[in-house]
């Protein structure tokens, strides 16, 4: 009967969302940078993993949770795996998604409408994990630390090493066969895939038309 508990519960399937969310986009995009996005996330869990081993801090309750996968919780997978992925978008949107210095208000608006939904969406988990108590308030703080820690570090690494490589892995005939792609140097994806496939139909249905007279 506790509707906030079950609430929260759904939200704490934030991860696994998501990951089933970055394995379809490559799938269909197959694009260098989402491939080095979602590699971050599991280096970013190995990397909680170890420090759970590490320091072997106990959850709070955890004869509440007896089918919890792991018995240390500090630091809180939820919260690292969730802050991570929030602030990784965040510097993608600032940082890499740039357009101009004279950007459309509505594409500044949407930017920080959509950072501020993934801040808040990290906050629920991350409280999410006390309510539920399977972390204590310090487990949740240190992972959502070691989160946004982790995905600083990675995009440096990803925009500071991996970018300038992305053309020659692209180049590579097993890239090549997989169509995997480099859209590094396209500011706004999204608007140059849909000018690109308006022109395209456009110039498809001139021919269509010529064709037909």
């Amino acid at each position: 009967g506790d509707f906030s508990g079950q609430l929260l519960a759904y939200l704490s399937l934030g991860p696994i969302f998501i990951i089933v969310g970055f394995v379809t986009l490559i799938i269909f995009k197959r694009e260098l940078h989402t491939i080095s996005f979602l590699g971050g996330l599991v280096f970013n869990e190995a990397v909680n993993w170890l420090i759970k081993n590490v320091i072997r801090e106990p959850r709070p309750c955890q004869e509440a949770h007896s089918t919890v996968t792991t018995k240390y919780g500090m630091p809180s997978s939820h919260s690292q795996f969730m802050w991570f992925f929030s602030v990784y978008s965040f510097l993608f949107l600032y940082l890499r998604m740039h357009q101009t210095n004279n950007a459309r208000f509505l594409d500044l608006l949407w930017r920080h409408v959509l950072s501020i939904c993934l801040v808040t969406v990290a906050l629920l988990v991350s409280y999410s994990r006390v309510y539920l108590l399977y972390h204590t308030w310090s487990q949740v703080l240190y992972g959502g630390v070691a989160g946004s820690i982790m995905a600083i570090a990675w995009f440096a690494f990803t925009q500071e090493i991996l970018t300038p490589l992305f053309p020659r892995i692209a180049a590579w005939p097993i890239s090549e066969f997989f169509l995997i792609r480099d859209t590094s140097l396209i500011p706004n994806i999204l608007w140059f895939e849909y000018t690109v496939t308006r022109a395209e139909a456009r110039n498809r249905q001139r021919k269509l038309g010529t064709k037909l007279q």
